[in-house]
């Protein structure tokens, strides 16, 4: 009997819950053919059959969440006679069915809902799952030792802690103290939070006249969650440049169609963006940073994350390792593949983390400029916005004459933790020099 496990998704993922089974008991199977959709906090992606068999057991069924490793199903391989193996099969472990997110910020118990991320802690989907159950409030969370990866809470430890808790009779109840700061959590967790230890803030009741009422997806939820712990985490500040891309327009006009044939990949702007910031990167490595406490981490490699929107209006950031070591063409042949599979749906866990600086070209959309929020732990984001005809002074041996010219802006967002506004405006002038001073002769 050939077991089918959840295989290991990528750093820092260990657990993910399932979506969908793809074949029923008693189908064949072919080998390398998906069996099930699985779903992760970064991505969803299939579990494909280890070997060619007929599946003889689903042992975790849809909706629930389990930790890797976990024994999905079991297979018969094809030729093998019998359906019974000589040795029963040890039971696949307790799965914990993951409870929807609730719209408001409690859980069925009345306490606070558990975010996702809280400080430098991260909370999987299954132990936030059984604080709700268990009714445990996000201070009394922070309060659990953990002895996963860098510190985190696992399913033992919370379990430990709530085994503890039932043996221990409650402390009498003390004045609440003011806390040294508010949680970097979501607005909603803030407000309930404040409500409990200060004063009631009175919740303003909107009317919904001929409103159509939808729900948010999964993605959706993490998208808005991860962009309210930006915010509240790091001071956002944004510069703006703009830069004069004329030579770059022309250029590229002349040599798209013989980049095309000679390296079998579209030409867009946004490689040239890729390969001018990752260079712009070198020069200024206090931008390929993080921060976590009051420490700064300087990354050496360069791992740039790409934003590209999806069919349904969502969006996801693939990264593209290593940028500075690519060529134009390495680029093109890079982001090209990593956009198709992120719009299919087929992007690997690892494929969406370790991103160390980020761009996000709104022009695309039509957009002249905008304020991007970071992508924690990263300290700075840029968005080029759409390029543009626009009447412009041009120096010229002569005197100074009113030309056509294209232009584009950078918007340039940092933690203004750890970067000012010298040096965040001085990185985004940067990469407007080297796009102002494109050779229109470069050859492909």
């Amino acid at each position: 009997m050939i077991e089918v496990t959840l295989p290991k998704l990528g750093e820092s993922v260990t657990e993910a819950r399932i979506i969908r089974w793809l074949k029923k008991v008693g189908e064949t199977v072919e080998a390398e053919e998906p069996l099930l959709e699985i779903a992760t906090d970064k991505v969803d992606s299939e579990v494909p059959a280890p070997a060619k068999g007929v599946l003889a057991e689903i042992c975790v069924e849809e909706g629930q969440t389990v930790p890797v490793g976990t024994v999905l199903a079991r297979m018969q391989p094809v030729g093998m006679k019998g359906g019974t193996p000589s040795e029963a099969p040890s039971p696949a472990p307790p799965a914990v069915t993951e409870a929807p997110v609730p719209a408001s910020p409690t859980n069925g118990k009345g306490s606070p809902r558990i975010p996702a991320r809280h400080g430098d802690r991260f909370y999987s989907p299954l132990v936030r799952t059984i604080a709700a159950q268990e009714g445990l409030t996000l201070m009394e969370l922070e309060k659990i030792p953990g002895t996963g990866a860098g510190g985190r809470v696992t399913k033992n430890d919370l379990l430990a802690y709530l085994a503890q808790r039932q043996a221990t009779p409650a402390p009498a109840p003390t004045a609440p103290s003011r806390p040294s700061s508010i949680p970097a959590v979501s607005l909603e967790d803030i407000l309930a939070y404040l409500q409990e230890h200060f004063i009631l803030i009175p919740r303003k009741k909107f009317i919904h006249e001929n409103a159509e009422i939808l729900e948010m997806d999964r993605m959706r939820r993490i998208i808005a969650e991860n962009m309210l712990y930006s915010k509240h985490a790091s001071p956002h500040v944004t510069s703006f440049v703009e830069a004069d891309v004329t030579n770059l327009v022309h250029w590229r006009a002349r040599v798209k169609e013989e980049f095309e044939r000679k390296y079998g990949e579209k030409l867009t702007f946004t490689h040239v963006f890729v390969l001018l910031l990752a260079k712009v990167l070198r020069e200024y490595p206090q931008l390929n940073a993080s921060v976590e406490g009051d420490k700064i981490y300087l990354k050496k490699d360069i791992h740039l994350g790409v934003a590209v929107a999806l069919p349904d209006n969502n969006l996801i950031v693939p990264v593209v390792r290593h940028a500075d070591r690519l060529n134009l063409a390495g680029i093109a042949a890079v982001v090209n593949d990593l956009s198709r599979r992120a719009r299919a749906g087929q992007l690997k866990p690892d494929e969406i983390t370790g991103g160390t600086y980020t761009l996000s070209n709104v022009g695309t959309f039509g957009s002249i400029m905008g304020t991007p929020i970071l992508l924690q732990p990263q300290v700075g984001i840029i968005a080029t916005g759409a390029i543009r005809k626009v009447p412009a002074v041009v120096e010229t041996p002569t005197g100074d004459l009113i030309g056509i010219r294209y232009k584009m802006f950078l918007s340039h967002s940092y933690d203004h933790r750890v970067i000012d506004g010298a040096l965040g405006s001085a990185f985004a002038r940067r990469l407007a020099d080297y796009l102002e001073s494109w050779d229109p002769n470069l050859p492909v």
